[in-house]
């Protein structure tokens, strides 16, 4: 827990990360009721998808615990299987999620590059207008599942995005309070908004697009459409930055 400790300055309440092996063989919860229970994250030893795992919990700890809770109250309402809908959702934003940041002064521009991102303008948002990453739009990789397939990244690699309202001075804080101001703002966005019950409200994000994440980004790389599809039909948006 030292990390943990430092990274939070000492005041780390979130779950302990307890090995999977430790685990008594009897104990038939399960893995989100555990997390939520005990405040104690199992963790499979030697196992890339949980260390990612761990470190997005470092990273955004209300939200993560948000999550959990949301995934114990649907258990609660629906038992645990057939899973509904909306937690086929959260698990699947907890898996490949990325969050766009966007500090509040420049609403006006980020609501004009996400309008285009959530329309598969690819070329547009991506190549013409790439230097916006970063300066309008700063992504965070969420999603856990992401970081351990981007150790072997693949044409194909897909996340779900949202976004979200930072502060102004955001540019200027480190990677560190940077974390704190998204968790902040994705835990109140998922406090105030149903996000997970209707379609429209996570969109695709080919990660290997976004500016700086991948080489090389040509114009002939942003025309593979086996990759970045352009929309067939036009689809349900709903609010793409409260």
């Amino acid at each position: 827990m030292a990390v943990t400790n430092h990274w939070h300055n000492g005041n780390w309440s979130g779950p302990e990360f307890k090995g999977q092996s430790t685990f008594s063989d009897d104990d038939g919860r399960y893995y989100e009721e555990i997390i939520f229970q005990d405040n104690v994250l199992p963790t499979r030893e030697s196992n890339w998808h949980d260390f990612f795992n761990a470190l997005i919990w470092m990273q955004f700890p209300r939200t993560k615990g948000l999550l959990n809770r949301m995934h114990v109250e649907d258990i609660a309402a629906h038992g645990v299987h057939p899973r509904t809908a909306s937690r086929n959702r959260i698990t699947h934003f907890d898996e490949c999620g990325v969050v766009l940041a966007v500090p509040e002064r420049l609403q006006p521009q980020g609501r004009e590059l996400l309008y285009a991102l959530a329309h598969h303008n690819w070329i547009e948002i991506m190549l013409e207008k790439r230097a916006n990453w970063g300066d309008v739009l700063y992504p965070f990789i969420f999603g856990h599942a992401n970081l351990e397939m981007l150790l072997e990244p693949f044409i194909g690699l897909t996340g779900k995005w949202l976004a979200v309202t930072v502060p102004d001075d955001f540019n200027q804080m480190s990677f560190q309070q940077q974390c704190h101001a998204v968790d902040t703002a994705l835990f109140q966005r998922f406090t105030k908004t149903d996000v997970f019950s209707v379609k429209g409200h996570l969109h695709p994000l080919p990660l290997l697009g976004v500016p700086g994440w991948y080489s090389p980004q040509n114009l002939t790389f942003y025309q593979n459409t086996d990759y970045f599809r352009p929309l067939i039909k036009q689809k349900t948006v709903g609010e793409l930055l409260p």
